[in-house]
């Protein structure tokens, strides 16, 4: 049995559509589905069992779990950045992480989970997923602290040879649609083209950067999850890798895209960005992605054109949105 937590979410319910798809039904989905959407993410998905995400950690504190378990992917996280909780984001991101992975090597079943680009802060200290580059690397919001956070304990214990962590970058794609405001641009900019005929996106406010010039590594969740089941086929390949594309590419770059795909003329709008996140925005990202590849990973990724028009023609627009 593969253990998915998060498996309801975002990119842990393309992992399991990706499972699915590879022939794997013996999937044990770890999440919280309170009352939100996610549980639609799940009705086009086969798997053996859900489990509440406080349940399923005292089963493993208590050791009480029977099943003979092959893998775990650990994508089960807070991801909002603008969480300001933070001793909800150390228990829930970091000590909640902590305690799975030390039972996995415990048990010595194979632990992959999920790090983030909101590590790299405001990328002074660059993209570079080097171990040496992790441990001075400064976060500029909770929530990527709780995710160096982590990323450090891996590291300070020498798991990095044991484990394997992923760093995404902007990931967007089907399922993400129960994510409210921390939904893709790309989501968010079908539905005011859909609604209004054009895209809002956010003023600069550094002199260097153009409005809309803003750049980030976006990347397709179906990228995501090749390189996630990749993983679960070699667990020797095993450290802290980025995952994205390796090209940062404009906030315009993506809005043109999504205007393409739906063969509608562009018509973009500059807004102010609201004050309080301003200081933690990250203006440049992009994923140095050699040490992937060194690890042998070798299958191109879409373009963004290419994932944008996928997204929009079959989900956005199609009927069936969610991933099956």
């Amino acid at each position: 049995m593969i253990i998915v937590t998060g498996g309801a979410g975002f990119i842990g319910s393309a992992l399991v559509w990706k499972l699915n798809g590879s022939g794997v039904q013996d999937i044990l989905i770890v999440d919280n589905l309170g009352e939100t959407e996610k549980w639609k993410n799940l009705v086009n998905l086969r798997f053996e069992d859900y489990l509440h995400k406080d349940l399923f950690l005292k089963m493993v504190k208590s050791d009480s779990i029977n099943k003979k378990i092959s893998a775990i992917v650990h994508l089960g996280a807070c991801s909002s950045t603008v969480e300001r909780d933070a001793d909800y984001l150390m228990e829930n991101n970091y000590r909640y992480s902590r305690i799975l992975a030390e039972w996995s090597l415990r048990k010595k079943i194979p632990f992959i989970y999920a790090s983030s680009a909101a590590t790299y802060g405001d990328g002074s200290f660059g993209f570079s997923d080097d171990d040496s580059v992790s441990a001075i690397l400064r976060p500029i919001n909770m929530y990527g602290y709780s995710k160096q956070l982590f990323d450090l304990w891996v590291l300070r214990k020498g798991l990095d040879r044991k484990v394997a962590g992923i760093k995404f970058f902007n990931v967007f794609g089907p399922n993400e649609y129960h994510k409210g405001d921390m939904r893709s641009v790309v989501h968010k900019a079908f539905e005011q083209i859909r609604d209004t005929g054009e895209v809002r996106l956010f003023k600069s406010h550094k002199d260097d950067y153009g409005d809309g010039e803003q750049k980030r590594d976006f990347i397709y969740v179906k990228d995501c999850v090749d390189v996630l089941w990749w993983l679960l086929e070699r667990p020797e390949a095993r450290g802290i890798f980025n995952l994205g594309t390796g090209k940062a590419r404009s906030w315009n770059d993506l809005a043109l895209a999504v205007f393409s795909a739906m063969k509608k003329k562009p018509q973009i709008f500059y807004i102010d960005m609201p004050e309080s996140i301003r200081d933690q925005y990250q203006y440049y990202t992009e994923a140095s992605m050699e040490k992937l590849r060194s690890a042998g990973y070798v299958a191109p990724f879409s373009s963004m054109e290419e994932a944008v028009k996928d997204y929009v023609i079959n989900y956005l627009e199609g009927a069936e949105r969610c991933l099956e």
